[in-house]
Protein backbone atom coordinates (compact mmCIF):
# COMPACT_ATOMS: atom_id res chain seq x y z
CA UNK A 1 0.00 0.00 0.00
CA UNK A 2 2.94 2.09 0.78
CA UNK A 3 4.62 1.45 -2.07
CA UNK A 4 1.34 2.40 -4.44
CA UNK A 5 1.03 5.62 -2.31
CA UNK A 6 4.38 6.84 -3.30
CA UNK A 7 4.01 5.88 -6.84
CA UNK A 8 0.61 7.93 -6.83
CA UNK A 9 3.10 11.24 -5.56
CA UNK A 10 5.79 10.73 -7.66
CA UNK A 11 3.04 10.53 -10.42
CA UNK A 12 1.48 13.36 -9.06
CA UNK A 13 4.49 15.76 -8.85
CA UNK A 14 5.87 14.41 -12.11
CA UNK A 15 3.32 14.79 -14.20
CA UNK A 16 2.98 18.88 -14.69
CA UNK A 17 6.31 18.45 -16.01
CA UNK A 18 5.76 15.97 -18.27
CA UNK A 19 2.96 18.05 -19.81
CA UNK A 20 5.23 21.18 -20.14
CA UNK A 21 7.12 18.96 -22.27
CA UNK A 22 4.37 19.33 -25.00
CA UNK A 23 3.27 22.67 -24.71
CA UNK A 24 4.46 25.60 -26.60
CA UNK A 25 7.40 28.11 -25.12
CA UNK A 26 6.53 30.98 -27.52
CA UNK A 27 3.19 32.60 -28.18
CA UNK A 28 1.66 35.46 -30.34
CA UNK A 29 -1.53 37.26 -29.92
CA UNK A 30 -2.52 40.10 -31.86
CA UNK A 31 -5.96 42.30 -31.89
CA UNK A 32 -7.17 44.85 -34.68
CA UNK A 33 -9.73 47.66 -34.64
CA UNK A 34 -10.66 50.28 -36.99
CA UNK A 35 -10.25 54.01 -35.51
CA UNK A 36 -11.92 56.98 -37.58
CA UNK A 37 -8.72 58.91 -37.88
CA UNK A 38 -6.04 59.11 -40.18
CA UNK A 39 -3.54 56.86 -40.36
CA UNK A 40 -0.97 59.50 -39.97
CA UNK A 41 -3.12 60.83 -37.10
CA UNK A 42 -3.22 57.81 -35.56
CA UNK A 43 0.78 56.60 -35.56
CA UNK A 44 1.65 60.00 -34.65
CA UNK A 45 -0.53 59.37 -31.30
CA UNK A 46 0.55 55.74 -30.36
CA UNK A 47 4.45 56.31 -31.25
CA UNK A 48 4.75 58.46 -27.90
CA UNK A 49 4.72 55.74 -25.24
CA UNK A 50 4.14 57.93 -22.37
CA UNK A 51 0.20 58.26 -24.64
CA UNK A 52 -0.11 54.61 -23.28
CA UNK A 53 -0.84 56.21 -19.82
CA UNK A 54 -4.40 57.57 -21.68
CA UNK A 55 -5.25 53.91 -23.10
CA UNK A 56 -3.37 51.06 -21.89
CA UNK A 57 -5.37 48.57 -19.43
CA UNK A 58 -1.77 47.79 -17.94
CA UNK A 59 -1.04 51.74 -17.35
CA UNK A 60 -4.55 52.64 -15.46
CA UNK A 61 -4.21 49.06 -13.04
CA UNK A 62 -2.22 51.84 -10.59
CA UNK A 63 -2.19 55.44 -10.33
CA UNK A 64 0.06 55.21 -7.99
CA UNK A 65 2.62 53.68 -10.06
CA UNK A 66 5.89 55.48 -10.29
CA UNK A 67 7.11 56.44 -13.79
CA UNK A 68 10.56 57.27 -15.06
CA UNK A 69 11.39 58.07 -18.98
CA UNK A 70 14.81 58.25 -20.58
CA UNK A 71 15.56 58.91 -24.19
CA UNK A 72 12.95 61.18 -26.83
CA UNK A 73 10.06 59.50 -26.80
CA UNK A 74 8.56 58.47 -30.27
CA UNK A 75 12.44 58.00 -31.25
CA UNK A 76 14.20 54.77 -30.98
CA UNK A 77 15.94 54.14 -27.73
CA UNK A 78 13.10 55.63 -25.66
CA UNK A 79 12.43 53.78 -22.23
CA UNK A 80 9.52 54.72 -20.44
CA UNK A 81 10.21 52.17 -16.93
CA UNK A 82 7.78 51.84 -14.24
CA UNK A 83 7.39 50.30 -10.76
CA UNK A 84 4.17 49.49 -8.64
CA UNK A 85 3.41 48.19 -5.38
CA UNK A 86 0.33 46.22 -7.14
CA UNK A 87 1.86 42.71 -8.56
CA UNK A 88 -0.37 42.74 -11.40
CA UNK A 89 1.53 45.89 -12.26
CA UNK A 90 4.79 45.34 -10.80
CA UNK A 91 8.41 46.38 -12.10
CA UNK A 92 9.67 46.55 -15.47
CA UNK A 93 10.11 48.81 -18.59
CA UNK A 94 9.21 49.16 -22.61
CA UNK A 95 11.98 50.69 -24.95
CA UNK A 96 10.86 51.61 -28.70
CA UNK A 97 13.50 49.43 -30.50
CA UNK A 98 12.15 49.81 -34.00
CA UNK A 99 10.06 52.58 -35.61
CA UNK A 100 8.73 52.43 -39.34
CA UNK A 101 7.28 56.40 -39.60
CA UNK A 102 3.68 56.09 -40.24
CA UNK A 103 3.06 52.27 -40.16
CA UNK A 104 5.08 50.29 -37.50
CA UNK A 105 6.70 50.95 -33.80
CA UNK A 106 8.29 47.87 -31.90
CA UNK A 107 8.66 47.56 -28.01
CA UNK A 108 11.01 45.58 -26.20
CA UNK A 109 9.25 44.39 -23.02
CA UNK A 110 11.42 43.99 -19.47
CA UNK A 111 9.53 42.82 -16.93
CA UNK A 112 11.59 42.93 -13.77
CA UNK A 113 9.20 41.77 -11.09
CA UNK A 114 7.12 39.85 -10.02
CA UNK A 115 8.20 37.60 -12.45
CA UNK A 116 11.62 38.25 -15.06
CA UNK A 117 10.39 38.21 -18.65
CA UNK A 118 11.66 39.71 -22.29
CA UNK A 119 9.11 39.82 -24.39
CA UNK A 120 8.15 42.07 -27.75
CA UNK A 121 5.35 44.14 -28.55
CA UNK A 122 4.47 45.56 -31.56
CA UNK A 123 1.74 48.38 -32.69
CA UNK A 124 0.78 49.17 -36.85
CA UNK A 125 -1.37 51.09 -38.69
CA UNK A 126 -2.59 50.38 -42.06
CA UNK A 127 -4.51 53.28 -44.20
CA UNK A 128 -8.40 51.82 -45.17
CA UNK A 129 -9.55 53.98 -48.34
CA UNK A 130 -12.10 56.05 -46.25
CA UNK A 131 -9.81 57.81 -44.44
CA UNK A 132 -10.27 55.65 -41.49
CA UNK A 133 -6.99 53.52 -40.04
CA UNK A 134 -7.11 49.62 -39.33
CA UNK A 135 -4.74 49.45 -35.70
CA UNK A 136 -3.44 46.38 -34.63
CA UNK A 137 -1.45 45.50 -31.58
CA UNK A 138 0.36 42.85 -30.80
CA UNK A 139 2.43 40.57 -27.78
CA UNK A 140 5.26 38.08 -28.69
CA UNK A 141 5.89 36.22 -25.57
CA UNK A 142 7.91 33.66 -24.57
CA UNK A 143 8.30 31.05 -20.97
CA UNK A 144 10.75 28.75 -20.99
CA UNK A 145 10.27 25.10 -19.70
CA UNK A 146 9.01 24.19 -17.21
CA UNK A 147 7.17 27.64 -16.43
CA UNK A 148 5.45 27.37 -19.99
CA UNK A 149 2.93 25.53 -18.22
CA UNK A 150 1.53 28.69 -16.72
CA UNK A 151 0.31 29.60 -20.71
CA UNK A 152 -2.71 26.98 -20.87
CA UNK A 153 -3.28 27.02 -17.25
CA UNK A 154 -3.71 30.59 -16.79
CA UNK A 155 -4.96 31.05 -20.24
CA UNK A 156 -2.10 33.76 -20.37
CA UNK A 157 -2.90 34.39 -24.66
CA UNK A 158 -6.39 35.32 -24.07
CA UNK A 159 -6.07 37.21 -20.61
CA UNK A 160 -3.71 39.28 -23.36
CA UNK A 161 -5.37 39.69 -25.98
CA UNK A 162 -8.32 40.60 -23.95
CA UNK A 163 -6.17 43.85 -22.71
CA UNK A 164 -4.92 44.77 -25.80
CA UNK A 165 -8.80 44.60 -27.30
CA UNK A 166 -9.74 46.58 -24.03
CA UNK A 167 -6.88 49.08 -25.03
CA UNK A 168 -7.45 49.48 -28.30
CA UNK A 169 -11.50 50.17 -27.54
CA UNK A 170 -9.73 52.93 -25.33
CA UNK A 171 -7.41 54.11 -27.91
CA UNK A 172 -10.42 54.22 -30.54
CA UNK A 173 -12.59 56.53 -28.07
CA UNK A 174 -9.40 58.71 -27.37
CA UNK A 175 -8.69 59.56 -30.99
CA UNK A 176 -12.12 59.49 -32.17
CA UNK A 177 -13.43 61.95 -29.23
CA UNK A 178 -10.44 64.57 -30.63
CA UNK A 179 -11.46 67.30 -32.83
Amino acid sequence: MLKKLLIFIVLLIAAPFIAALFIKTDYEVSVSRTIDKPSNEVFDYIKYLKNQDEFSVWAKMDPNMRQSFSGTDGEVGFISAWESDNPDVGKGEQEIIALEPEARIDYALRFIEPFASNDQAYMTTDAIEDGSTLVTWGFVGHMDYPMNILIPLMNIESMILKDLDTGLANLKQRLESRP
